[in-house]
């Protein structure tokens, strides 16, 4: 199969074109530099702004995997990313007569307030209002997120990190699951994806400085509001769905 990863340099990405590329798929990353270090994978430039490269990085594909990311948390910027780009990948894939488009999001973001979570389902709903069949597999945040949040908010020796509760799940394996989405077909909602266990974020990153061997003083960070109550509800860590392998744990031992 001729599969499409959008994103393919990203983190989730890359993680679903090494899958695909190891299960004996013709394998295209699409990203703005054009580069690809996968192994058997190729890479297209294309810009989803303006959809430039799109009808080349489409012809004779059969599923595009979409993993696109925005940092923006403004619903507004997000929103019109990613709906936007969705609009645009939608229309290239129709053109080209792409079978099946697999979106990656995130778990219980339904009626949140946080601008992001609101733009991704916003997300979802161009998907699921498009013309190509689809499916969309949720996962949770990533074992590398807690170490994301140590990095944004220093001041001095102190690391702030937002009070949260998850299950977060390995990239690994998210990619894995986004490679079978791709041959299961079109399916709608996918079963959701989370890690094996409940974490707490503040100590996932401290125990992620310790494994990096640096030094920081991580104070919990409790948001105000509907966001912060569900950050630490243990909410966006999902109630069912399907359970990854390796523990957080686990994958800071490996040193990925």
């Amino acid at each position: 199969m001729d599969v499409l990863v959008v994103g393919g340099t990203g983190a989730a990405g890359r993680a679903a074109a090494v899958a695909l590329a190891a299960r004996g798929h013709h394998v295209r990353a699409l990203s703005r530099s054009g580069t690809t270090d996968v192994p058997g994978a190729t890479g297209y430039r294309g810009d989803l702004s303006t959809g430039a490269g799109l009808k080349e990085a489409m012809t004779g594909v059969d599923a595009v995997v979409d993993t696109y990311n925005v940092t923006s948390q403004s619903y507004e910027v997000a929103r019109k990313a990613f709906v936007g780009a969705t609009e645009r990948l939608l229309a290239a894939e129709e053109a080209a007569g792409v079978r099946h488009h697999v979106l990656l999001s995130i778990v219980a973001i339904d009626g949140s307030t946080f601008g992001y979570y609101r733009a991704k389902v916003a997300q979802e709903g161009a998907v699921a209002g498009g013309s190509v069949p689809y499916t969309i597999l949720r996962a949770t945040q990533f074992h590398e997120f807690a170490g994301q949040l140590a990095d944004r908010i220093k001041l001095g020796p102190l690391v702030a990190v937002p009070s949260m509760v998850t299950r977060p799940v390995a990239v690994s394996e998210v990619g894995e699951a986004l490679a079978d989405a791709v041959e299961a077909g079109p399916s709608g909602r996918a079963p959701d994806l989370h890690g094996p266990r409940v974490e707490n974020v503040v100590d996932m990153a401290r125990r992620t400085l310790k494994a990096r061997g640096q030094r920081g003083i991580v104070v919990p960070l409790r948001l105000p509001g509907s966001i912060g109550r569900m950050m630490r509800s243990g909410q966006l860590g999902g109630t069912d769905g399907v359970a990854g392998v390796l523990t957080f744990d686990e994958w800071l031992r490996r040193g990925t």
